[in-house]
């Protein structure tokens, strides 16, 4: 399934998010013609980043579409070779109404991209967005000796036991996805990453990014230790997982597992005058219901072909866009 040779349509959802809008990046770069849809054409911070890339006048052409919109996607999905489904709502903090503000975006949306899917027979494959929250919450305990792998699954009633809707938001928008894939032909694949970070092409702060920001200036963070991935390793997982034949089924994506002090001592070392607010460890919050160490299996990940930035180069770019984007004073 290769770009390279000869033009391919693909379509990105929700590409003025953080991982899309580096996917549609890394599309033009490698000269597919992209159909990228966003919620609102007329708003500036949603599409000028991506109407500003490199092959965009010739080869990216943006939709409105809207997840709870059956049919929505129908003329984005029509012509082309390919789906990137990564349209998903992403919040971490308590919200009041889970299920419309997370579990509805999430599953219908997916089965109504996966529906037009279904309507035109030129897809030949389906890359869906999921992430490690869908893989992490089964009830086997999560301690430092512990590798994570694409056989784990989530359990949504434990997710919903303890209240984590944007955990339950993934888990049950993949199992749906895999339901529908599997009982209507459908070539699927997903990429389930750990906590991204890396450069901003949008003009907006992501949760994820911003999670280092406040690291940084002291501010409430969700765990003690991360599980982290480059945005630049997602997105080009992602189209690998498209190019390549052999792809199939999840494919994990974790290169450094680090508390926010090892996190901390690099940043310094990187930046030694740069003012770090000094936090106890006991003042972290907790995403989960304990604070695990686990490690996350690369190997499958490696065997799709994809290589991983060093942690030290994630981080260094990562404070160098929140510098440049005016979020953070280095």
């Amino acid at each position: 399934m290769s770009g390279a040779k000869n033009v391919v349509v693909v379509c990105v959802t929700g590409a003025s998010g953080y991982i899309a809008s580096w996917l549609v990046k890394l599309l033009l770069q490698r000269g597919y013609i992209v159909k990228a849809t966003v919620r609102d054409l007329n708003n500036p911070k949603k599409t000028e980043h991506l109407l500003s890339l490199d092959g965009a006048k010739q080869r990216l052409h943006l939709f409105k579409a809207d997840l709870l919109e059956e049919g929505s996607f129908d003329p984005v999905v029509d012509g082309c070779d390919g789906v990137f489904h990564t349209a998903s709502p992403v919040v971490f903090s308590s919200i009041s109404d889970p299920k419309a503000e997370l579990i509805d975006p999430a599953v219908k949306g997916t089965l109504n991209v996966l529906q037009s899917c279904k309507k035109f027979p030129t897809v030949r494959r389906v890359i869906l967005t999921s992430s490690m929250a869908s893989v992490i919450m089964n009830g086997k305990p999560l301690t430092p000796d512990v590798v994570v792998d694409e056989t784990w699954y989530s359990d949504p009633l434990l997710a919903e036991k303890h209240k984590l809707w944007y955990l339950l938001s993934k888990t049950l928008a993949e199992q749906a996805a895999w339901k529908f894939a599997e009982g209507n032909g459908i070539d699927l694949v997903s990429i389930n990453p750990g906590f991204v970070i890396g450069p901003l092409l949008q003009p907006e702060i992501n949760l994820t990014v911003e999670m280092i920001q406040n690291l940084i200036t002291g501010k409430a963070v969700t765990a003690s230790s991360y599980r982290f991935i480059d945005v630049r390793d997602v997105a080009s997982a992602h189209i690998q997982a498209f190019e390549v034949p052999s792809a199939t089924g999840r494919y994990c994506l974790a290169s450094h597992a680090a508390k926010n002090s090892e996190t901390l001592e690099i940043i310094r070392q990187l930046y030694p005058t740069l003012h770090i607010f000094e936090r106890c460890e006991d003042e972290n919050r907790s995403y989960l219901p304990s604070d695990p160490e686990y490690q996350v299996s690369k190997e499958k990940a490696k065997g799709l072909g994809i290589s991983f930035y060093p942690f030290e180069v994630t981080l260094k770019d990562t404070l160098e866009s929140l510098k440049e984007k005016g979020f953070l004073n280095v």
